[in-house]
């Protein structure tokens, strides 16, 4: 079925100055990267800890990468892991990587060695890049991969020179110091020393287009076995000037981007890193987003003015005392699109009240790397939504039943997507590909409802349905029930096995520090809220909800740990 102009509600709710259709230009991903050291030579690209590099610097440094891991044997379409935090490297390895003709595996730096194991062995990668504080980590994961050489870069190697100097004695003072000691086995080699061995004049000369594989970014597996999305170049291109354009106030070469948001995961290597290259920002990079410390810090002495984040970032600034008090002034924040988790209403008003910025809600997945919907940054924002399709994406609602009939606005059904910047597949998983892209539309698993208006609003994931004797509940819905509860600081709510019914809802409560509650009590409450069969049978008071390193509720380990309760009795 084909999506006509007269079907897209939400094409009258864009801002002023953002188009409905946009002209990708034919470039590989690192073209930005390119166009850049051209254009604005001696702006700065990447900050960090007061070390600048400017593009001209990053456009060298890049390509003397790529040559350097040519020389190691990497080939077009070779598979290169990546696992480090929001550093400069990251982005000389990424784009490195992208000009040798290679194709970027970024892990999570916090997965075990198991995990680790399983990505780099999937994806059938040969070479890694990894920081020095993971390094020994990576060791353990390597023997189970088919990597022979790992390339290794200190964490303080871009740090100024006194800072870089003082680094060991600052490591000694936190206690940190042995992750950052690191004697390499031999065959290894160290980043710096790569990089010196080669000049930009020997980077390989291989022809990279828009339809070659740029990255395989590995879903979180919460939802099920992680797959790896085949991303091209294309894919990263449209989705980063989509992005763009959904800033009418952008200012080419002159926004500051806060990078605290991970760039190994999908959101924080598009939205942050490709947008902030295509716009010649400025990229802050700060490592830990949960240092709070580093990160006023930065605000205050760079003024970023673009900040991609969750909300539990927000959130952190919103409660810290130095904001609260007027003491770091963050009112250089100008625009912010969060996602990965639900956009509170309190959290986003305090956090504009507090800097001024326009704070929106928007929704994307690691299958079109990253964004498709957003509230508009000047327009109306509806709390709940994750806003209208961006510029070139065409969306329905199908029917759960058959995956076919569209569904009027208003029906909750499973929200497919059409759009330029789609995955080509799930790598090596032809199945799943079948049931994910069909006729060329993108099927999410997520279950949405559309408005009159074209306001999109997420309901649960497909696959996170609970099914109490039949019937259909969703954990978000027992969810913002149970937050709505004074005492109760966060919940979450999954299926689980029930004797009688098949399944019923149960419910896991963070409460507010020094609150104390029943069981009935909290159900007492949920009965004012949801129909009966939707009020959790079972609730448990836990400290602290498990959650991926970006803020989603890890419900699966949730309903793990009840199965293992289980087998224990």
């Amino acid at each position: 079925m084909t999506v006509m102009p007269a079907d897209k509600p939400w094409l009258k709710l864009y801002d002023e100055g953002v188009p409905h259709h946009i002209d990708y230009p034919p470039i590989p991903a690192h073209g930005f990267v390119e166009a850049n050291a051209i254009e604005h030579p001696d702006r700065p690209a990447l900050i960090f800890r007061g070390h600048m590099v400017t593009y001209r610097e990053l456009n060298d440094l890049t390509d003397r990468m790529a040559a350097g891991l040519a020389a190691l044997g990497l080939g077009k379409g070779d598979r290169v892991c990546l696992l480090m935090p929001n550093l400069p490297q990251f982005v000389i390895a990424f784009y490195g990587v992208l000009k040798a003709g290679g194709v970027v595996v970024a892990t999570n730096p916090l997965y075990t060695p198991g995990e680790i194991a399983y990505q780099v062995r999937d994806a059938g990668a040969k070479h890694a890049i990894v920081t020095s504080n993971f390094y020994e980590k990576f060791k353990k994961a390597q023997p189970d991969t088919a990597i022979k050489k790992v390339v290794v870069s200190h964490v303080k190697d871009y740090m100024p020179g006194t800072l870089r100097t003082l680094f060991p004695v600052l490591t000694l003072i936190k206690k940190d110091l042995k992750e950052h000691q690191v004697q390499l086995r031999d065959g290894d080699i160290w980043m710096t020393d790569l990089l010196a061995k080669h000049t930009a004049a020997d980077r390989p000369k291989v022809d990279v287009g828009p339809a070659d594989i740029a990255m395989l970014q590995y879903t979180g597996g919460t939802t099920g076995v992680s797959k790896g999305a085949v991303n091209s170049h294309r894919a990263l291109v449209v989705n980063s000037l989509q992005i763009k354009s959904w800033l009418p106030s952008l200012r080419i070469g002159q926004e500051v981007v806060l990078m605290a948001i991970p760039l190994f995961h999908v959101y924080g290597m598009v939205a942050g890193m490709s947008f902030g290259m295509s716009a010649a920002s400025v990229l802050v990079m700060v490592p830990n987003p949960r240092d709070m410390e580093d990160l006023l810090g930065n605000i205050v002495k760079y003024r970023p003015s673009i900040y991609p984040g969750v909300p539990s970032m927000y959130n952190a600034i919103n409660v810290h005392p130095r904001v609260k008090s007027g003491e770091v002034d963050v009112t250089c924040i100008r625009a912010c699109i969060s996602g990965s988790a639900p956009l509170m209403r309190e959290t986003k008003e305090t956090f504009e009240r507090l800097t001024g910025a326009s704070l929106r809600e928007g929704y994307g997945l690691s299958e079109a790397p990253t964004a498709s919907h957003c509230n508009p940054m000047g327009g109306e924002n509806r709390t709940g939504s994750i806003g209208i399709p961006l510029p070139d994406v065409e969306c329905r609602i199908v029917s759960l039943e058959d995956g076919v009939t569209d569904l009027p606005a208003g029906e909750e059904g499973e929200l497919v997507i059409r759009s330029p910047n789609l995955m080509d597949g799930y790598w090596q998983m032809p199945t799943e590909t079948a049931n994910s892209l069909r006729d060329g539309w993108l099927f999410t698993g997520d279950i949405a409802r559309m408005d009159e208006d074209g306001y999109f609003y997420i309901v649960d994931r497909k696959k996170e349905l609970i099914k109490p004797g039949g019937l259909q509940v969703w954990p978000r819905e027992v969810e913002e029930a149970l937050t709505k509860h004074p005492k109760i600081l966060e919940a979450a709510a999954a299926g689980v096995p029930d004797a009688r019914r098949g399944e019923t809802v149960k419910a896991w409560v963070v409460l507010h520090e020094g609150q104390t509650a029943t069981v009935e009590e909290i159900r007492e409450f949920c009965k004012q809220h949801l129909a009966p069969f939707k009020v959790p049978t079972q609730v448990e008071f836990i400290d602290a909800l498990p959650k991926t390193y970006v803020g989603k509720i890890l419900r699966r380990e949730l309903q793990k740990r009840d199965r293992e309760k289980a087998d224990q009795a």
